[in-house]
């Protein structure tokens, strides 16, 4: 008798299994970092809701030597939009519909994915849509694309410490970055690029060393300045000093920003050598770290000449976001 109730339990536990749902497999999402997907109408993308959709969505970068779009547009009818089309890392889908409103859904096709989706009865609900929740979908697609950037840098990291070594920091750094140049407060990593460089430098600060709000920006301007004069010189030219500043014509852009857990300050601006023809955008984060009593600096920056900068600067951004610090053990006396 206890072995037929055996087998029979055993039966019921094969069914259960089988009636079970089976989780369904999404395919690996497609597509070039930084380009979305725009699945709406010819008529509408013709129109003032393709120009409002552009208006957000292709917006310029902030502190790049020229205008560069935030996200590459790659327009398609919704007839086109399906097979491994579906599979794009970014999608806007923006139609009409009685629904009226806005929302993001994850990994809808594939994953890693973000479809940002717009709806709304007439030409002008679609644009006070628009208007209304790209922010929103922006920032998601944006966050997804970092990382997207940041796990693609596993495939090959670098094995260098000497961030961890002299300022107990640590970033997911691709093994194609080489420690260039290295003092006792200051680092300066780089890699080689078609046309130039891409360029990591790190040093810290004195936790008091920014005084006065109302003078943050020129204070930010000569820290960076003094920082170039010191270890970043220019080309050799007789008679003339050269070394990377800040543009004096542009005001670097300052907001708040969490880096590695921490309050910090981000800047965006362009650097140039003074004396010397040369200019490129920059990314920098002063990065309040209190157990230390110090401000701990992380700089992106790209020499590039003639040649778009966007994707360039995004990578700088994704590895510094990357940072994280070594915890402060403290010594009971």
């Amino acid at each position: 008798m206890n072995r037929i109730i055996g087998m029979l339990l055993g039966v019921l536990v094969l069914a259960g299994c089988q009636d079970s749902p089976k989780k369904k497999y999404k395919p690996q999402s497609i597509g070039a970092i930084n380009t979305v997907a725009v699945v709406m109408d010819n008529g509408l993308w013709e129109g003032q809701v393709g120009d409002k959709v552009r208006e957000f969505f292709a917006a310029p970068v902030l502190g790049l030597t020229w205008d560069e779009p935030e996200f590459t547009l790659e327009h398609m009818p919704p007839s086109v939009f399906r097979g491994t089309t579906r599979h794009r890392r970014a999608v806007l889908y923006v139609s009409k519909d009685s629904i009226n409103g806005a929302q993001v859904q994850d990994d809808l096709y594939a994953t890693p994915q973000k479809v940002g989706v717009i709806k709304g009865a007439t030409d002008s609900a679609l644009i006070a849509n628009i208007s209304s929740f790209a922010p929103q979908i922006k920032n998601a697609i944006r966050q997804m694309e970092l990382q997207e950037s940041q796990d693609r840098f596993l495939r090959s990291l670098s094995k260098e410490t000497v961030l961890k070594d002299k300022f107990g920091i640590g970033l997911r750094l691709p093994s194609l970055y080489k420690v260039g140049k290295q003092e006792d407060n200051f680092v300066w990593i780089d890699r080689e690029i078609q046309k130039g460089s891409m360029n990591i430098i790190a040093y810290q600060l004195p936790g008091g060393f920014f005084k006065n709000d109302s003078t943050l920006v020129r204070d930010i301007i000569r820290m960076r300045d003094s920082i170039g004069e010191a270890f970043i010189p220019g080309p050799d030219v007789p008679d003339k000093i050269t070394y990377m500043g800040t543009e004096k014509a542009f005001a670097p852009y300052v907001m708040p920003a969490e880096i590695g857990g921490m309050k910090a300050v981000e800047v965006r601006g362009i650097w140039e050598i003074v004396n010397y023809p040369m200019a490129g955008p920059f990314l920098t984060y002063i990065i309040n770290d209190p157990e230390r009593d110090r401000l701990m600096v992380l700089e992106g920056f790209t020499f590039a000449p003639a040649t778009n900068k966007r994707d360039y600067m995004f990578e700088l951004e994704a590895i510094l976001r990357t940072v994280k610090f070594d915890t402060v053990v403290s010594v009971s006396p």
